[in-house]
C-alpha cells in the first residue's frame, strides 16, 4: 500500500489512453510500398524495446523510414480509465496529469469527459518544456499544491516518468501496458516503488 498520499499524478499516453491503433496505423502508413511487412517492423519494434529505446521511432530508424503524422483521433480511454478515475476521486485524492502532449490536452480530457477528475494538467506543449525535465514535475506539485512526499506519479515510461519523478523524492508506480512491457529498470534510479499491469491494480495501493 501506498499510504500518506495525497496527489496522484498521471501520465496519458499508454497510462490512461490506449494508444495501440496510433501504433498500428503509423506502422501501417510507414511501411506502405515497401517489402517490409507488419510482422517485420514489430519484431525490430520489440527489439529495440527490450533495449529501453522508443521501439518505434528506432525501428523507423533502422528500416530507412520516415515518421508519419500522429492519428490523435484512434486514441482511446482504456475500459478501467473512468472507473479508476472516480475510485480515486470518490476516495479524496487530488488527481494531476503530468504528460508530454501536443497542444490541446485540456480539450481532449474534456472530449474523453475524464477533465472534472483532474485538479491540475500540466502537459509539454502549454508548458515549454517536457519530461524528464524535472521541472514539469515541480510546476505540477506547485499547480496542484503538493509536495513531493505526499505524492505519487504513475505512467508506462521509465525513462519519462518513473526515474525524474523518483529522483524528486515522489513515489512511483510503472504500469506495463502497451509495449512497456517490454522494457526492464537498468538502475535503481528507474526502479518503480510499485509495478502494475492495468489501472484497477492502483484499488490495492491506493
Amino acid at each position: 500500500m501506498l499510504t500518506k498520499i495525497t496527489h496522484v499524478f498521471f501520465d496519458i499516453g499508454t497510462t490512461l489512453i490506449d494508444e495501440t491503433e496510433c501504433y498500428n496505423h503509423r506502422i501501417r502508413e510507414v511501411i506502405a510500398g515497401t517489402d517490409i511487412s507488419f510482422e517485420q517492423f514489430t519484431e525490430k519494434r520489440i527489439f529495440f524495446q527490450k533495449q529501453n529505446l522508443k521501439g518505434d521511432l528506432e525501428a523507423i530508424k533502422f528500416f530507412g523510414l520516415k515518421k508519419t503524422p500522429w492519428n490523435k483521433e484512434e486514441e482511446k480511454l482504456y475500459p478501467e480509465t473512468v472507473e479508476i478515475l472516480r475510485y480515486l476521486y470518490e476516495k479524496g485524492y487530488l488527481i494531476g496529469v503530468i504528460a508530454n502532449q501536443s497542444l490541446g490536452t485540456e480539450k481532449r480530457l474534456e472530449n474523453w469527459g475524464i477533465r472534472k477528475y483532474f485538479i491540475s494538467v500540466t502537459a509539454s506543449a502549454e508548458e515549454g518544456i517536457a519530461k524528464p525535465d524535472p521541472e514539469i514535475f515541480l510546476r505540477a506539485l506547485k499547480r496542484s499544491g503538493g509536495i513531493a512526499e505526499n505524492s505519487v506519479m504513475i505512467g508506462d515510461r521509465l525513462d519519462n516518468d518513473i526515474a525524474p519523478a523518483k529522483a524528486l523524492g515522489i513515489k512511483t508506480v510503472w504500469i506495463k501496458q502497451g509495449f512497456s512491457a517490454y522494457c526492464s529498470p537498468t538502475c535503481t534510479k528507474e526502479q518503480p516503488d510499485h509495478t502494475i499491469l492495468n489501472l484497477m491494480e492502483l484499488k490495492k495501493l491506493l
